[in-house]
């Protein structure tokens, strides 16, 4: 039977960057979560007889708000949902299944690298048709009806679906499928890389630690790397999703995955360290010795790519978003290719996919992914560097040290100021805002403004703009500087300072990061006064 309750709007739905993301307790008060999902299947587009993936990366509270999608989602005319395991699916393994069984859409529960528990972090976001995350005209849409629903529905009685066995089930007139979570993605990757050179490279002694960060890549990884790969078991770390991340930051940087990076500096280090964090759809890569910046990543793998029988035929062209270095586009002018630069948000990239523009797509934020799904994909990284690793025959510290020689290298930082007081941080940019175009012919220290803006974009397939993105200065020996306040977080504001300095094949190579960018960062506290507004005299977190 459907039941149908009244309701009340909320203040605050306004979905963000990849979703709505609260604290756990905002998200537990009567009528929120309903609230939300009930505007998403009012707005959302589908057609008769639809399918709906649902799936999350296991942390707490997901079961809950699952049980009550799934039943909301029959008394909304779903003809059919398929969901994880245990409720669990990736988030780029949700975009797979939504493309591999022609899905209208799916709601994946995280609030990605953001902590899990009961006094933590919450999510959900709405993912299309193609896969990726909905555009901002659907975003828009969701948050205008969550400012006059007033009811959401639900089908009543009957037994509870069994998150954890695989299987169908009915509620109302809707089949619910619970679907191995790991199967389809597994196999798609085997299709993707060369699994028989890498197989044999890991049993020639191609060593590597992967840490799961006790979230949702954990059974991915063992059923990849250590079944399907061969590689030893213990090679997958902290491989057991936990709804709380084993109180850890499943977020996957130097702080949050410092275990791994000073095994990665040690003398016993693996050929190759990798990371991935809360929903897996980012990745941390460290060679022996060696760090790779997620910039750099994107920049090597892309450079390297013919390496994967997917991308053995070449590349379409290559999308960054805007505060991600310009590493990639010196290799994509290398090879012929498009290179373009969109605003953050992987939703950003669809339709450069979708139209066939691009193949690998990358953020500075440690997300990179290729057009196989439309999200950005942890474990998809790892396996290309794995698959460039076992071709090749090098490791990662030559691999780096010869593509610095033949395209420069972009030094490059993310310097992060969390938590801070939003009225605060909205006067720093408001400042900024108002002090770019007066910036053009100053100097600072050693450097000189030769331009500064509010990045907008333009989506070169549909024509929808985008505007207020971040702010950029320029300086005229092509370092940079962007300010941009991230759309991540459940608490305040985070600040991002991007530095970015370029040394060309001819360069200073093997310099020490934090020196080289030391000019960039005393511009950017006098450029945009960061002491002053936010009481912040260093960031909480370096990347």
């Amino acid at each position: 039977m459907i039941q149908t309750f009244p309701t009340t709007p909320f203040e605050g739905q306004k979905p963000g960057t990849s979703g709505l993301r609260k604290k756990v307790r905002v998200f537990q008060q009567p009528n929120y979560a309903e609230n939300f999902i009930q505007a998403v299947f009012d707005v959302a587009e589908r057609p008769a007889g639809s399918t709906l993936v649902i799936g999350g990366d296991g942390r707490f509270h997901n079961r809950t708000v699952i049980a009550e999608a799934i039943r909301m989602a029959a008394a909304n005319g779903y003809a059919r949902v398929l969901v994880g395991q245990g409720g669990i699916l990736s988030t780029p393994a949700a975009s797979h299944v939504i493309r591999k069984y022609g899905a209208s859409g799916g709601l994946i529960l995280s609030a990605s690298h953001n902590p899990g528990g009961p006094d933590e972090d919450f999510g959900i976001k709405y993912n299309i048709a193609n896969g990726g995350p909905a555009p901002e005209a659907v975003t828009a849409a969701i948050h205008a009806r969550t400012q006059t629903i007033d009811r959401w529905m639900m089908v009543d009685g009957g037994p509870e679906v069994d998150l954890d066995r695989i299987g169908t089930s009915q509620v109302g007139d809707m089949m619910v499928e619970v679907i191995d979570s790991v199967a389809d993605y597994a196999d798609l990757m085997e299709e993707l890389f060369d699994f028989p050179a890498i197989r044999a490279a890991a049993g020639q002694g191609l060593s590597m630690a992967f840490d799961a960060m006790h979230a949702v890549t954990g059974p991915y990884a063992h059923e990849i790397l250590e079944r399907r790969l061969g590689f030893p078991a213990g090679t997958v770390h902290n491989g057991t999703p936990l709804e709380d991340f084993g109180g850890h930051h499943p977020d996957p940087n130097l702080v949050h995955a410092r275990v791994l990076h000073d095994l990665m500096m040690s003398p016993d280090a693996p050929a190759l360290g990798a990371a991935s964090d809360g929903d897996g759809d980012r990745n941390l890569i460290i060679g022996k010795g060696v760090f790779i910046t997620p910039s750099d990543s994107l920049a090597m793998l892309a450079a390297n790519a013919h390496c994967a029988p997917a991308y053995a035929g070449g590349l379409k062209g290559i999308a960054r978003s805007m505060p991600t270095s310009t590493a990639a586009d010196k290799v994509a002018d290398a090879l012929g290719i498009p290179l373009w630069e969109t605003p953050t948000g992987w939703k950003f990239f669809g339709t450069l996919l979708d139209a066939g523009k691009a193949t690998i797509c990358g953020e500075e934020s440690a997300g990179t992914g290729s057009d196989h799904v439309r999200e950005k994909d942890g474990l998809w990284a790892v396996l290309l560097w794995l698959n460039i690793l076992a071709v090749t025959g090098k490791p990662v510290m030559q691999i780096a040290t010869e593509h610095w020689a033949r395209f420069g290298r972009n030094y490059y930082a993310r310097h992060d100021y969390e938590a801070i007081e939003t009225a605060k941080a909205s006067a720093l940019m408001a400042a900024l805002d108002a002090s770019l175009a007066g910036l053009p012919g100053k100097t600072f220290g050693p450097l000189t403004v030769a331009a500064a803006d509010q990045f907008a974009y333009t989506d070169p397939v549909d024509g929808s703009e985008s505007r207020n993105q971040g702010a950029r200065v320029m300086f005229a020996c092509g370092s940079r500087i962007v300010f941009r306040l991230s759309g991540t977080g459940t608490e305040g504001a985070t600040l991002r300072v991007y530095l970015e300095r370029y040394e060309g094949p001819e360069g200073r190579l093997a310099e020490e990061t934090p020196a080289m960018l030391a000019d960039l960062i005393a511009a950017a506290e006098a450029i945009a006064g960061i002491a002053a507004h936010t009481g912040r005299t260093a960031p909480d977190v370096v990347t």
